[in-house]
């Protein structure tokens, strides 16, 4: 393969995922999807290494979907696949880490029924039934419905057995069957789109640009690692936790050719459901990485695979089987500022403070005894990120997550509540050279008079965002009743007929005294 035909290929791949991104958008039924973009999209090799990703999504989702492929093909190898195949899991730990996203996989074919790429995308489905999504469960068991690695179309027929079964186990049983046509539909727009680039370019499959993909990332992390000091550097934050706070420490190594992060001091498995599974772990502890080593080279297999991840068996950071996973963001998206943190004894120009870190992202719900319009929503709202070094940081905006804010108009279309407030908290930023980035106030009641249930997933209401350089930490976040209740970060309670619910998202560290 020439240069210019290489080249072009490699521009048309991340032309086609992005597409894919933005088909599966376009066909979401959940709205955490559809509007605030909580999904992934890839395509990979026939080893199942990913090549491309698509820019919209979250790296949570791309970085452990990327690791999901391979456990797909060792229960389905390629000579059992046919063309019209689609493959389906949720499960945690061969998926993105809670019952919550689904993952479909679908083998690519040519003209001649060889198999010569994979797509695969993930996408947030709000509503997967047991006690719905939340940190209340003690086992996975009690979180939802768990699908196995299975076929979700076979030959071009959709499973009837399991979409029924989907659909008698969710509390919004057409939002999740539109959700997962939406995941076929968006990488069958892959699939169409690679095969009409492969004929356009006179290429037969994606062999020589896998490799070279896959070798030229590789090398290109080595490079960026070598012009860095070697050695072990440590870094630990504590977070609220559930009813208790939980630590989270890890060691950053630097090495010839590689980068190592242990989190071995890290506080054991919670009771509850904000335990994470390693795949994720490894998601945002790699991406934390990649922010300021290599953040110019493509994130696929070879650099990826520079970083090394590793948790002990059983901590909160590498949960075990059949722990409850199902609020694994709300610490797996803090690992992005422990990494940092160590990274900040290395390279202190280019690291910011502290943010909000952990979205927002409720649950709000009907209750059933006390009539109404039945209804279930996961609206996202942001926190403010950390001070930069020569910059303030940014209001209301996910990182590590990359997750939108739900619009209000949104909201107030899907469910029947009425959000009386939503504006920047000015004050919640931390002090600096550069301030933090502010977070906002959202009040919310129920529209016809109703009980409304809230589950609760958030941080920094505890343990604040910290300052870096001198700056000062951000305002924590908060969560109250109009009538001055004070609720817990996390948990599930009923706002009664007639209150009004209060948020606060956290603001970001300030960076630099003042």
């Amino acid at each position: 393969m020439d240069t210019l035909t290489r080249q072009l290929l490699w521009d048309r791949l991340l032309a086609i995922v992005e597409e894919q991104a933005q088909t599966l958008m376009r066909t979401a039924f959940s709205t955490v999807v559809r509007e605030a973009g909580d999904l992934s999209a890839g395509v990979f090799d026939t080893h199942g290494a990913m090549l491309a990703q698509a820019v919209t999504g979250t790296p949570g989702h791309v970085n452990a979907m990327a690791a999901a492929v391979g456990h797909f093909l060792e229960r389905y190898p390629l000579p059992t696949l046919a063309p019209g195949d689609a493959l389906l899991t949720n499960d945690p730990w061969l998926g993105t880490g809670h019952l919550n996203d689904f993952t479909v996989v679908t083998p690519v074919f040519d003209s001649g029924d060889r198999c010569i790429a994979l797509f695969a995308s993930t996408s947030h489905i709000a509503d997967v039934g047991g006690r719905g999504f939340g940190p209340e469960a003690a086992e996975v068991y009690e979180e939802g419905l768990n699908i196995p690695i299975m076929k979700l179309m076979d030959r071009g027929v959709p499973n009837a057995t399991l979409l029924d079964i989907v659909a008698a186990n969710v509390r919004d049983p057409a939002v999740a069957r539109g959700d997962l046509y939406s995941l076929v539909t968006c990488n069958a727009t892959g699939a169409t789109q690679l095969l009409a680039a492969l004929a356009e370019l006179g290429v037969a499959d994606l062999e020589e640009i896998s490799a070279h993909i896959i070798e030229r990332s590789r090398e290109a992390m080595r490079a960026e690692i070598a012009r860095l000091p070697q050695g072990t550097w440590r870094h630990e934050m504590r977070v609220d936790g559930y009813d208790a706070a939980v630590d989270l420490r890890c060691a950053v190594t630097i090495g010839a050719e590689s980068i190592e992060v242990d989190f071995d001091g890290t506080s054991a498995r919670s009771a509850k459901g904000i335990n994470v599974p390693l795949n994720y772990t490894e998601a945002y502890a790699s991406f934390g990485v990649r922010c300021v080593i290599g953040n110019q080279i493509p994130n696929n297999a070879g650099s990826l695979a520079m970083v090394r991840v590793s948790a002990p068996a059983d901590s909160i950071l590498n949960a075990q089987a059949p722990a409850a996973v199902s609020a694994r963001h709300a610490l797996g998206q803090l690992l992005p500022d422990v990494i940092l943190g160590a990274l900040a004894q290395v390279l202190p120009e280019r690291i910011p403070a502290e943010g909000a870190s952990c979205i927002w992202n409720p649950v709000l719900l009907s209750d059933d005894r006390s009539g109404g319009t039945p209804f279930v929503i996961n609206p996202i709202f942001n926190g403010g990120t950390g001070a930069r070094p020569d910059k303030p940081g940014l209001a209301t905006t996910a990182f590590p997550s990359g997750v939108r804010t739900t619009p209000t108009e949104i909201n107030e279309v899907t469910a029947p509540l009425v959000f009386w407030q939503r504006e920047f908290a000015m004050d919640s930023g931390g002090a600096g050279a550069q301030a933090g980035g502010a977070g906002q106030r959202i009040e919310i009641e129920h529209r016809e008079g109703a009980d409304f249930w809230i589950s609760r997933m958030f941080d920094r209401i505890r343990y604040p965002a910290r300052g870096r350089a001198g700056g000062g930490d951000g305002a924590p976040g908060s969560v109250t009743l109009d009538d001055g209740t004070e609720l817990p970060g996390k948990g599930k309670d009923l706002v009664p007929a007639g209150r009004r619910l209060r948020l606060q998202t956290p603001g970001g560290g300030g960076y630099g005294a003042t």
